[in-house]
């Protein structure tokens, strides 16, 4: 049976249901897909140099967890740019979508000083921005951007075909989305919008010309189950499982 390790880059919380969702949809990708899966969390203060991130070699996929703020920065940017720069499987979620475009637009756009509004570091190029528009029926003290929401694959993305062309009811539980103003030179640098929510704006991106580079503002992980594996989960377990081409 094919044995796939998984670092889980984020600071395990056991008080937060996510975290211990993101475990269990491994397995329930696994179970699927007839493979073996090794989870492995990875806490961001020890990837913090880029000589620690090399650790992340020995494994096949690297996920971005949610937890944001993370407590190392330079950790969960570093995991991000090696997965990218190795060509290692990504999949982030939540705040590993956020910080996948923190960090593309740091060492690929060139803007040192990108950085999330969340972190209120004062830079100018806020590329992560307070979500406008609260979701209706959430409930008291929970993120804006809280319970069921639309998830749009936009046609001729991976996205879209791993998970077909129909509108997607995905789960969210953040306070903070992209700045559109970025969009179109992430775009004239190679990423693409993998997915939108109702009103157009930005819920998955996707690298095309790695493997499987696939982030998502939405946790697929809450809503995966035994019986149902979420689609996306198990596209990045297969893709981990494949070789790497030297």
């Amino acid at each position: 049976m094919t044995r796939v390790r998984i670092a889980i880059v984020g600071d395990f919380d056991r008080r937060k249901h996510s975290h211990w969702a993101t475990e269990a949809a491994l397995f329930h990708a696994a179970a699927r897909l007839g493979i073996a899966v090794e989870p492995h969390w990875m806490a961001t203060p020890s990837l913090a140099s880029v000589a620690d991130a090399r650790r992340l070699a020995q494994f096949d996929g690297i996920w971005g967890a949610p937890g944001s703020p993370y407590a190392n920065m330079a950790g969960i940017l570093n995991a991000i740019q090696f997965a990218r720069e190795q060509d290692i499987a990504y999949l982030g979620t939540c705040a590993g979508f956020q910080y996948a475009l923190i960090e593309f637009t740091r060492h690929v756009l060139g803007i040192p000083d990108a950085d999330s509004a969340e972190n209120g570091s004062g830079s100018e190029n806020i590329v992560i921005t307070p979500v406008y528009c609260r979701t209706e029926g959430a409930s008291f003290g929970t993120p804006r951007l809280a319970g069921p929401g639309v998830a749009r694959p936009v046609r001729g993305t991976m996205f879209e075909k791993i998970c077909g062309s129909a509108d997607l009811e995905e789960e969210y539980f953040c306070s903070f989305e992209t700045s559109t103003a970025f969009i179109p030179r992430w775009e004239a640098a190679g990423m693409k919008v993998a997915a939108r929510g109702s009103e157009g704006e930005m819920r998955a991106l996707e690298l095309p010309r790695q493997r499987f580079f696939l982030a998502t503002l939405f946790q697929p992980q809450l809503s995966s189950s035994f019986e149902h594996p979420h689609r996306i989960i198990e596209g990045f377990l297969s893709a981990s499982a494949s070789p790497r081409s030297e």
